[in-house]
């Protein structure tokens, strides 16, 4: 079977706080760890009101203090949003402080609206742009020997694998061009997988890095003991989601009996396609989603996001994934 790893994005719920998605973050990289899921990964979002994970190098280190084997990354930090230098400052730091264990995914999107973006004090005119030119000065600071004229410290010479990420054909270019492993966003962009995957594998060059392509798609994961406890809390995400779209994100909302008919066509539509990658249901139900995605796409690893209001739900649900996962045939 293929590996399983977990995209936490810390949600904070509704009446609860950073605090404790925090708690609940770290409580999730133990059990994960446990239950065998490879890398636990964090994403860089600002100014969303359901995500704690802005600073998302500093709960990389949290994560990774309070855990032993795992690995632990970012998926993805937002290189436009940052200085190479820094960026590799951060992960140099992260990589000496837990060494083999880190992990470095970048994107290009800003993880964030554009008055939000301005905020970071970055040019958004052409900082997507640059993303390419900010790859390659940003893998010359772990590089030995040393040729960059700048020096990052900690940083220089260290072994930190770095992905490509993202959710259209540009990254799926670019990873293939740098030859690295590329991470698609399929567990809420999947309209353009499958291109994205065909295009990656075929333009794939050989690098130091990798001598072949290594794909990791996202896939929610929605299980419990029954099918109907599944669907009731994939209403959280749901809601999410219909929130974000609408350009009113908010907290993680408690599920809600019965939320799919509620909504209008459009809602219905726009959750269908979002959501497209997902399994929702028992243990049978979930596998049967889990087989057909991974026959379907091929990939090398998935990375399972559960975005589910209560902790003890969500852990079940990581939980039932690894048992389907270990039980494999």
């Amino acid at each position: 079977m293929i590996p399983f790893s977990i995209l936490d994005l810390s949600p904070i719920t509704e009446g609860g706080d950073a605090a404790l998605s925090f708690r609940n973050t770290l409580d999730l990289a133990r059990h994960g760890e446990r239950w065998g899921y490879r890398r636990f990964w964090l994403a860089e979002h600002h100014g969303m009101p359901g995500i704690a994970s802005a600073a998302t190098a500093v709960l990389i280190g949290h994560v990774a203090g309070g855990t032993a084997t795992i690995r632990v990354g970012a998926g993805g930090i937002m290189l436009p949003n940052h200085s190479p230098l820094v960026i590799a400052e951060q992960f140099g730091t992260l990589e000496s402080l837990f060494p083999g264990r880190i992990d470095l995914g970048l994107g290009r999107a800003p993880g964030s609206d554009m008055l939000t973006a301005r905020a970071l004090r970055r040019n958004l005119a052409s900082d997507a742009d640059q993303f390419p030119q900010d790859v390659a000065e940003l893998m010359e600071y772990f590089s030995a020997p040393h040729r960059h004229a700048v020096r990052a410290v900690p940083g220089a010479g260290l072994d930190i694998p770095i992905w490509i990420l993202g959710s259209s054909l540009y990254g799926a270019q670019l990873a293939a061009a740098l030859g690295l492993p590329y991470a698609f966003a399929s567990h809420f962009a999947p309209a353009q997988m499958m291109q994205a995957i065909d295009l990656y594998r075929s333009t794939f060059k050989p690098s130091a890095h990798l001598d072949k392509p290594y794909l990791m798609l996202g896939f929610n994961v929605f299980a419990a003991d029954t099918d109907a406890e599944a669907q009731l809390l994939a209403t959280s995400a749901q809601q999410a989601f219909v929130n974000l779209r609408s350009g009113k994100p908010k907290p993680l909302p408690p599920p809600v009996e019965d939320y799919l008919d509620r909504i209008g066509p459009h809602e219905s539509a726009l959750l269908a396609q979002i959501l497209s990658c997902s399994a929702i249901g028992s243990r049978d139900t979930v596998r049967s989603a889990l087989k057909a995605f991974i026959e379907q796409t091929g990939a090398d690893e998935l990375m399972i996001t559960s975005q589910i209001f209560d902790h003890p739900a969500r852990l079940r649900s990581y939980e039932i994934t690894a048992d389907l996962r270990d039980a494999w045939d």
